[in-house]
């Protein structure tokens, strides 16, 4: 459904996306990470067709974005950051407005609005006027403009800021059920969003993609060994010295609770043999759990490595000088 090859953006002497390349597959749910500055911005203007790539090319349903970007368009509803709507319309005016603009026949108009606003929440204020509304609400008027034309393709900009918690919920259930029949790109700066929703992570930095893949096989490059949670009802002595007697243990360690972290190397999985020590000692398991890496950890570990790499570069240079 998208597919970016050795995409290129600069703007003067400022490289913005650097050989960015990646797919999307009709009905992938599929997040972008990356620090401010990093590119994401720019990468959907790009797909959306209001920057043209410097060099490289980005095609949509079969489209490229810079040789057919009408066509491209047409599948295609964006929602960016700050919400591209008129204050002084009421919401029903600016949703027949934007209809307008992208020439939906006359015969269907009426009801592509309604549907629109319904899915987006927002039947109930049709005729509100904009400049009235809170910063949640207009959020949902630039959703519901995005779903005007029923696009194959929603290419989403931070599209939960400034709602409450309960709207929060509901924008995300309703993605969620968008993508059954649709392809998402979603940008967002709240990890635990894109953890929810998204089947597939991209994270670019400095403009580049450093990582893509599902959250679960980001965690399982970066973890490097595996590691477990047990907390047992026994003397927490001799709990971790028959921990440690067990075979593959590289360390065992102790929280302040009395449970014990293991670690092993990458691929070894001993909570069979954590639970048949458990049994055998007649020790009651209150907890057995493996140790994932949050997205948050992932993300800082795959966005601070190259600053870390250049900081200690720079920190040997000036003990050598």
């Amino acid at each position: 459904m998208i597919t970016v090859e050795h995409l290129y953006k600069r703007f003067g002497s400022t490289t913005a996306l650097n050989d960015v390349s990646f797919s999307v597959k009709a009905g992938e749910i599929v997040g972008l990470l990356g620090p401010n500055g990093a590119g994401k911005t720019t990468l959907m203007r790009v797909l959306t067709g209001y920057l043209p790539p410097t060099r490289g090319t980005a095609r949509v349903a079969g489209f490229d974005v810079q040789d057919s970007p009408i066509a491209a368009r047409k599948h295609i509803g964006y929602l960016p950051e700050t919400v591209p709507v008129y204050s002084e319309l009421t919401v029903a005016s600016y949703l027949r407005f934007v209809a307008d603009l992208r020439e939906l026949p006359r015969s269907s108009m009426a009801a592509r609005i309604e549907v629109g606003m319904e899915q987006a929440g927002i039947s109930d204020i049709a005729h509100r006027i904009i400049g009235h509304l809170s910063k949640g609400y207009r959020q949902r008027v630039g959703l519901a403009q995005a779903l005007l034309h029923d696009p194959d393709i929603l290419i989403l900009d931070e599209p939960t800021v400034g709602l409450d918690p309960k709207q929060v919920v509901e924008i995300r259930q309703l993605i969620q059920q968008l993508a059954m029949r649709r392809t998402v790109i979603l940008s967002s700066h709240i990890l635990p969003e894109v953890s929810q929703i998204c089947s597939r992570i991209i994270i670019i930095d400095s403009g580049a993609i450093v990582a893509e893949d599902t959250q679960a096989g980001l965690e399982k490059r970066l973890k490097g060994v595996e590691k477990l949670f047990v907390l047992l009802k026994a003397p927490v002595d001799d709990a971790l010295a028959a921990v440690r007697g067990l075979p593959g243990i590289m360390s065992a360690m102790q929280d302040s609770q009395g449970g014990i972290t293991i670690t092993t190397e990458l691929g070894l999985d001993l909570r069979e043999k954590v639970a048949g020590l458990a049994a055998e000692n007649r020790w009651p398991i209150l907890e057995l759990r493996p140790v994932s890496l949050s997205l948050e950890q992932v993300f800082l570990k795959l966005t601070t490595r190259e600053t870390a790499a250049e900081s200690a570069a720079i920190g040997g240079e000036e003990a050598a000088a």
